[in-house]
């Protein structure tokens, strides 16, 4: 759930921003950890999404700009100068005339909350107070090129296979809804008994030939139930809780889950974010099965107690982080050893995916191509048969 919040920010100023929580104690718990005194808190509608800002090439820009000598606002302005969307617009100018009002950019960001996440703004915030904010944006850079890389790596893995189903699935058709139907016929014309599964493709293609119309918008309807499934949050969580208890791939959605861990929590830890506030961000990136162990993580360390060691104890390291950390605690460069970690097991995932898609492929290719040769022998069966009895 999205709960939009009325607060008063580090610098006085009153702040209107949203925060995707399970609960309200939650949303003013990830407003607490940003240092914001809630005023109000109710329920947020439905905003615009966030991918429609560009915020990579914004960052990607801006940070050419602020290299190049140009201030902020002026860098601002030339950004709105030469958008062409009226929404980008819109936002980039806002930003601008808050500086110019005298407020920070953090609290600008944070008054477009549907276009810049709490990640980003936190990141800026501590980029503020160390005068570092061209590093901050340098950061973002990698740390959202990494994570398209990777999604980018699944994304190519699953588009081959489901090609290769479409395309298979609509020539089987053709031949239940048209091949098959006219061998029918001639099978008619030249009578005699005709092998059991042949006359079973038969029958098949006659009730496919037979309610077309109806097989169409069946599909169609499955096609748009399908589409609504896959847009809705409520079916990725009944999907995800149950994939989680299979042995083989919960094991690895957990090793996903903590590599995006991970690199998050070491970006906002390399831009001088607290450990526990960073903490107290990141875990809306977990699974439900994971953000109890996250919570009581967090409560542990601000007792005092040491974070790689915490993080065995709730289940959020795996056996090689729990040695980067270790190291990385003691030389005091936790947020590299918490990105070399996750790169360490992105790098992982994507040999797994990729051993996958090349053997998924081809053991899909001869199950596509098995079905077709089966329907092509049993509609030739028949023909066979009679051209042994005639001989």
């Amino acid at each position: 759930m999205r709960y939009r919040v009325k607060a008063v920010g580090t610098d006085a100023a009153v702040v209107e921003t949203e925060f995707d929580a399970d609960s309200e104690a939650e949303a003013r718990a990830l407003a607490a950890a940003r240092g914001l005194a809630v005023l109000s808190l109710r329920r947020a509608g439905i905003t615009p999404a966030r991918s429609r800002f560009p915020l990579m090439l914004f960052n990607q820009e801006l940070l050419a700009l602020l290299r190049a000598g140009i201030p902020l606002a002026e860098a601002l302005s030339a950004l709105t100068e030469k958008e062409n969307r009226q929404a980008v617009r819109v936002i980039i100018a806002d930003m601008r005339t808050a500086l110019n009002e005298g407020r920070t950019l953090s609290s600008a960001l944070e008054a477009a909350p549907h276009a810049f996440p709490n990640l980003y703004v936190a990141m800026i915030r501590a980029a503020e107070r160390t005068s570092d904010l061209e590093h901050a944006l340098a950061r973002y850079i990698a740390y959202r090129q990494q994570l398209d890389e990777l999604r980018g790596k699944l994304l190519s893995a699953a588009i081959y296979p489901s090609l290769l189903i479409c395309v298979g699935g609509l020539v089987v058709l053709f031949l239940l809804g048209y091949v098959v139907p006219r061998f029918s016929h001639i099978y008619e014309d030249v009578g005699g008994d005709l092998p059991w599964l042949s006359q079973l493709l038969i029958d098949w293609g006659r009730l496919v030939e037979g309610n077309a119309i109806a097989l169409a918008m069946a599909l169609l309807v499955v096609g748009v139930l399908v589409g609504a499934a896959v847009r809705s949050p409520v079916v990725w969580s009944a999907v995800g809780r149950r994939l989680w208890r299979m042995p083989m791939i919960g094991s690895r959605l957990r090793g996903f889950q903590l590599a995006r861990f991970y690199r998050t929590l070491g970006m906002l830890l390399s831009g001088g974010i607290p450990v526990v506030t960073a903490l107290g961000m990141v875990g809306g990136l977990l699974a439900p099965t994971l953000r109890s162990g996250l919570a009581a993580a967090i409560e542990r360390i601000r007792e005092g107690r040491g974070f790689t060691v915490t993080l065995v104890e709730e289940g959020l390291a795996t056996p090689v982080a729990r040695h980067m950390l270790t190291i990385g605690e003691r030389a005091g460069n936790l947020g590299e050893m918490l990105t070399r970690a996750a790169e360490f097991h992105e790098e992982a995932t994507a040999r797994e995916v990729e051993w996958l898609t090349r053997l998924f492929g081809p053991l899909l290719m001869l199950l596509i191509g098995g079905a077709i040769g089966l329907i092509v022998v049993l509609m030739y069966l028949p023909i066979f048969q009679l051209a042994e009895s005639v001989g």
